[in-house]
């Protein structure tokens, strides 16, 4: 089918939109929920935040082959500017003083069982705030998956662009996996590490834990990223199809 250059022009936006809007979501996902919760998968124990992460990965992977590093690099910073909106929002909230309806709804307000330690070193017990929780246990994961957001986002897309000019744009399978599991080790290493140091550090927390903590994350998102080569290689087959673009 023959198409015009305004519907090849706008078909391609509408591509790197959805593609787009996945990873802003997986990745405000990841601090909305964060370490509110941890569940298991098998061996592994991790934080629910993580489970729809691994997928910005394949999604900046995909903009890079389709659309090149420069649009992946806009992409990131985009993700990295909405990380400081959702912490500046997070943080308006937390200082902007409750008013009575809010202090007397009963939803509001939940009576724990036990006091929780939080990744902050700070702890919480008795009747708490719904929001108070909420933030106290988000706040400090964003602040941490900002960083490593930054570190392993664009180690991913640069590493990406290396491997396809060592194989001379060859080879999906290697700098789709070989990208991303580097950049996933630096993340999880960061992410873990500032997110619970402050427990080690205050002594509420063995070194061993963490780096557990650190392997359960990074073998999560290993076996994920392993598991999307297949994935990869259909959506770069299709779109290109799609998009009309040349190999």
């Amino acid at each position: 089918m023959k198409l015009t250059t305004e519907q090849l022009y706008e078909r391609r936006e509408r591509v790197f939109l959805m593609l787009a809007g996945f990873f802003l979501c997986a990745m405000t996902l990841l601090n909305v929920i964060g370490i509110t919760r941890f569940v298991a998968l098998g061996p592994l124990t991790v934080a629910v935040g993580v489970l729809p992460y691994p997928l910005t990965f394949l999604c900046t992977d995909l903009i890079c082959e389709l659309y090149g590093k420069k649009r992946a690099r806009f992409l990131v910073s985009v993700g990295l500017i909405l990380n400081f909106f959702i912490l500046g929002c997070m943080w308006l909230a937390n200082a902007l003083p409750a008013t009575a309806m809010d202090t007397q709804a009963p939803w509001q307000t939940i009576q724990l069982a036990q006091s929780i330690m939080l990744p902050s070193g700070r702890s919480i017990s008795d009747s708490v705030e719904l929001f108070e929780l909420i933030y106290a246990c988000t706040s400090g994961a964003v602040f941490a998956s900002m960083l490593a957001y930054i570190a392993a986002q664009y180690c991913d897309v640069h590493l990406f662009h290396f491997w396809k000019k060592i194989t001379k744009g060859k080879h999906l399978w290697l700098r789709n996996n070989f990208s991303t599991l580097i950049s996933q080790g630096v993340d999880s290493f960061m992410v873990i590490s500032v997110t619970f140091g402050a427990l080690y550090l205050a002594g509420e927390m063995e070194l061993k834990t963490l780096f557990t903590l650190m392997g359960f994350n990074y073998a999560f998102k290993a076996l994920v990223a392993l598991a999307d080569t297949g994935p990869f290689y259909l959506g770069v087959h299709y779109l290109k199809r799609y998009l009309q673009l040349k190999d």
